[in-house]
Formats: structure tokens, C-alpha cells, sequence
């Protein structure tokens, strides 16, 4: 088992090092976006957080409404800033819990999750994309919530929603690089 996940973490360690100097590789490449994703691990790894699924203080969730028409018609630079500010606002408020609690399983299912909003912010931040950059911005109104499960589950809507939208829309640029 120890051996399986040790494998597991090289895959993805080398997947990401790819698509961190190369962006569009993570735009072209399914298994490297897939790989990435880890909230399934964190929904694992939760259920076995006995009594640490209520957090103390409230986490601000990602917005991930996607109303389809709308969104298709944004440009892939406001598409891009959407995503970004919605990531950026739940790595502050998790690091704002992580500041104010105890070690323990919530915390360290904290830690990775800001590890792994990081990792996207990165490759989001150093994709090349055309056309006037644009100011991240929201597009709701942000909620927050003390479950820790319902921060997972958000994070996983935007992470498969919009910004794998957002990534298939770009997935024509795979044939020219």
C-alpha cells in the first residue's frame, strides 16, 4: 500500500513538473490534468478525520455557478481571471484558518488542499493566452461554510467545472504546439 502511493505521488510529482514549464501541456494533456486533481484523496483522507469535519472558523468557497451561455460568451482571459480569483479567495481563507488552528487531520487536509490550489494557480498564471490581459474577478458573491466536506465539494465543481470548461475551450492550441 505504502509502495502503491509512493508510486502514485512520483506519477503525479512528474506530471506536474511537466505542466508547470510547459502550461499548455496541462491543457493538452487529460491524464496531467486528472493526476492533478486530488479532492477525491481529500474526500478519502476525510472520512477518516473523526470529529474534524466542522471547522472553527468559516472558509470562503470558490464560485462555481456556470451559467453555459454566458460563459462561452467571456473571453478566455476573463475565463482564466474567474477561475483564478475564485481559487485565490479560498487559499486566503484557508490560510487563514491554518493560522488560527491546532495541528491535526483537519489541518493537514488543509495544507494539501492549499497545495494543490497553488499548484493550479501557477500553471493558470503562466498559461499564454491572446488578447488584453484582464483583472481577476469574481462572478458571484462569495459564500462561506464551516464543513469541510462542503469546501471539498466546491472546490471539486470548480475544479471540473469551470476550469475544465475553460480548458477544453483551449484544447485547439494542442495541435499547433
Amino acid at each position: 500500500m505504502a509502495l502503491s502511493r509512493l508510486l502514485l505521488l512520483f506519477m503525479v510529482a512528474s506530471e506536474l513538473r511537466d505542466a508547470e514549464t510547459k502550461p499548455i501541456e496541462f491543457v493538452c494533456n487529460k491524464g496531467a490534468r486528472r493526476a492533478i486533481n486530488i479532492v477525491a484523496e481529500l474526500e478519502s483522507a476525510l472520512s477518516e478525520c473523526y470529529g474534524s469535519t466542522t471547522l472553527p472558523t468559516p472558509v470562503q468557497l470558490p464560485c462555481t455557478e456556470l451559467h453555459v451561455a454566458s460563459w462561452e460568451n467571456r473571453s478566455d482571459q476573463e475565463k482564466r481571471g474567474d477561475i483564478i480569483a475564485s481559487l485565490k479567495l479560498l487559499v486566503e481563507s484557508v490560510k487563514v484558518f491554518k493560522a488560527q488552528s491546532q495541528p491535526g487531520c483537519a489541518a493537514s487536509l488543509l495544507q494539501r488542499l492549499e497545495n494543490n490550489i497553488n499548484n493550479y494557480l501557477l500553471i493558470l498564471t503562466q498559461l499564454q493566452l491572446s488578447g488584453p490581459a484582464v483583472s481577476p474577478g469574481l462572478s458571484c458573491v462569495p459564500r462561506s461554510t464551516q464543513s469541510l466536506s462542503t469546501v471539498l465539494l466546491n472546490y471539486n465543481q470548480l475544479i471540473s467545472g469551470k476550469l475544465e470548461r475553460f480548458v477544453i475551450n483551449l484544447e485547439d492550441r494542442c495541435n499547433s504546439n
